[in-house]
């Protein structure tokens, strides 16, 4: 079980840095943890060299949950000079793929490439949801938004547990990073090749939110995967792993050719 120190705090991640293949570094979304990243940290690492981080006050690490995605942009940072990478993949789920977004555009000499899932340039919140989590409710609603109308009530089950296990704070702070987020008129300062994947039924960063990001960011392609919504990555793993190998496979010959 990897732990390193950020920041002076302990922060956990899930893989095996002493990997020699190409770094990608995950980020789960609001209210998650490395867990989200199972199948990738699982089905990846003879491939590439895949890390997936406890953010801040989330899983295994210390720390509270930050309130803007340039504070996690900053720790992220942080976390790769802990590591002793150089260069690597920034990839991330949702508010992780903000977090991506924004490190991609503030630290491009450590950027070989982006991978977003489920996520957007803007991720504005419902009022009435950080209203609730403000006041210490979390809205048990959120669970079935997170999935496919085609989910397996296994998988629906167990995110309604995990919705509840998060406290509201962590969301609450998690949501509001969101919400302010919003580099739309950025993306075209990204210079790095960028794999873009969204679930068909995504509900809370619809396929438009996507399309978007494929429109605007100048060296990227997009994957739509049916039959899985925002948690399309513990949906969908298969496609979802193999979007991303052959994304890391041809950015890491690339590499190997400058």
């Amino acid at each position: 079980m990897p732990f390193v120190n950020v920041d002076g705090k302990k922060t956990y991640y899930a893989g095996d840095n002493s990997h020699s293949g190409t770094p990608v570094i995950f980020c789960h979304g609001s209210g998650g943890g490395h867990h989200h990243w199972i199948y990738q940290i699982k089905n990846l690492k003879k491939r590439v060299n895949p890390l997936a981080v406890d953010l801040p006050g989330h899983g295994r690490s210390e720390g509270e949950a930050l309130n803007t995605v340039s504070a996690y942009r900053d720790w992220l940072h942080s976390f790769r000079q802990a590591t002793g990478i150089d260069w690597f993949i920034p990839a991330g789920h949702s508010l992780g793929g903000a977090i991506a977004l924004d490190y991609a555009l503030h630290y491009p000499d450590h950027t070989l490439g982006l991978i977003l899932v489920g996520t957007g340039s803007r991720l504005r919140v419902v009022p009435a949801f950080l209203d609730a989590l403000r006041e210490g409710t979390v809205p048990l609603d959120l669970a079935d938004l997170l999935y496919s109308r085609e989910a397996s009530v296994e998988l629906l089950n167990k995110g309604r547990e995990e919705v509840k296990a998060c406290a509201a704070s962590v969301y609450y702070a998690d949501l509001s990073a969101c919400n302010s987020f919003d580099v739309s008129g950025e993306l075209f300062r990204i210079n790095v090749p960028a794999l873009i994947i969204c679930g068909a039924d995504d509900r809370l960063t619809p396929v438009k939110y996507s399309q978007f990001l494929a429109d605007n960011i100048p060296r990227s392609r997009i994957v739509i995967i049916e039959g899985a919504g925002h948690m399309v990555l513990l949906e969908k793993p298969d496609p979802v792993n193999e979007s991303i190998y052959s994304f890391v496979a041809e950015l890491a010959g690339s590499k190997q050719q400058q």
